[in-house]
């Protein structure tokens, strides 16, 4: 079943990449709002390349995702590129599965993370599937260029399941994660020093009424944040917290639809909230960028990529020049990374 959907998925980026390419070797994707619209990569470190992650760190971007013959198997590891201002590097791993006694694992999910001070950090989970797996972490301190060995997480904390963390105006880094090994529960991970220790809190819903993973956190003032998750209910669900973090509203689910698939969000400098996902409850494609002023009501305003395929796994940041980077999973097989000028989506200065 796994290599017959695999086909089917090779398949589909040869369909969309053959009927969609621009002489330019760009998919259409036209909006005045889009600044540049490319491939991290043409040469893919593997089969399967997926589950991206993008930082602004100093002057340059720094992308990860895994890659290997296929998800959950022991060669999938963590690859990165930098990017200077003018393009790409080359793939280069960052982290692997292997163990003291030679054994190997597959890699899950990197987040790159750069706090205010310290360190560049590349957050990642090591293990044979989502409900055995632990959380590990390398960090570099030359922009992405070099990382450290791996570090491992203390056993009860899992580091950002798939999206990043935010530090909130006190200096705490507060970490989204989730946890399948109970159902799928959503909880936060906290830490007061800089990653030199953390807390984790209870899950904010019981795995079954409403099935979340994978939050994004977005900041509406100093103590009030909102959570945006994956479900298993065909649709988004939010939580709120009125207090920094600390505790949650009861998971409840939203009129976003969701076809069982991460999305990604983040809040711009100027008080508005982005988010990417797919705006289906069965399908991975299209892939969209939504825009809200309060995180209640979202309007679609930028269609990524649709069709034939599947674009997938976003990540979204803003960066101190304003602009905005999106990254996706393109067929399970690239990356595309997208820059936008949120001043010039549809309904900015509403």
């Amino acid at each position: 079943m796994v290599t017959n959907r695999l086909v089917f998925r090779r398949l589909a980026s040869w369909y969309a990449e053959t009927l969609w390419r621009r002489p330019d070797g760009a998919l259409a994707c036209h909006h005045a709002a889009v600044v540049s619209d490319g491939f991290i990569f043409s040469k893919a470190p593997g089969a399967m390349s997926h589950a991206s992650t993008i930082v602004a760190a100093g002057d340059r971007l720094v992308a990860a995702w895994f890659s290997g013959s296929l998800e959950s198997r022991p060669d999938v590891a963590i690859f990165v590129s930098v990017n200077n201002g003018l393009d790409w590097s080359e793939p280069v791993e960052a982290a692997n599965g292997r163990q003291d006694k030679g054994r190997r694992y597959a890699c899950w999910n990197p987040v790159l993370f750069q706090p205010a001070s310290g360190p560049l950090i590349l957050f990642y989970k090591v293990g044979p599937s989502p409900r055995t797996w632990w959380g590990s972490y390398v960090t570099s301190t030359d922009g992405g260029t070099s990382w450290t060995p791996a570090r491992r997480l203390p056993d009860d904390i899992l580091g950002p399941i798939k999206n990043k963390p935010v530090q909130l105006a006190n200096g705490d880094i507060l970490c989204p994660s989730s946890a399948e090994d109970d159902g799928w529960r959503v909880h936060l991970e906290r830490s007061t020093d800089l990653g030199n220790s953390w807390k984790r809190t209870i899950p904010i819903n019981d795995g079954k009424s409403v099935a979340a993973i994978q939050p994004s956190i977005l900041i509406h003032d100093d103590s009030s944040l909102q959570l945006i998750c994956r479900t298993r209910q065909q649709r988004i669900a939010e939580s709120w917290s009125s207090d920094g973090g600390n505790s949650w509203t009861e998971l409840r689910l939203t009129s976003l639809p969701n076809p069982n698939s991460g999305t990604d969000a983040v809040t711009l400098a100027d008080g508005r909230h982005l988010l990417v996902y797919n705006p289906s409850s069965r399908r991975r494609s299209p892939i969209v960028l939504a825009v809200s002023r309060d995180g209640r009501n979202w309007r679609d305003s930028l269609v990524l990529a649709e069709g034939p395929g599947e674009y997938s796994y976003p990540a979204i940041i803003q960066a101190a020049d304003g602009l905005v980077h999106v990254t996706y999973s393109w067929n399970l097989s690239r990356i595309r990374h997208v820059v936008i000028d949120p001043g010039k989506l549809p309904g900015a200065q509403t």
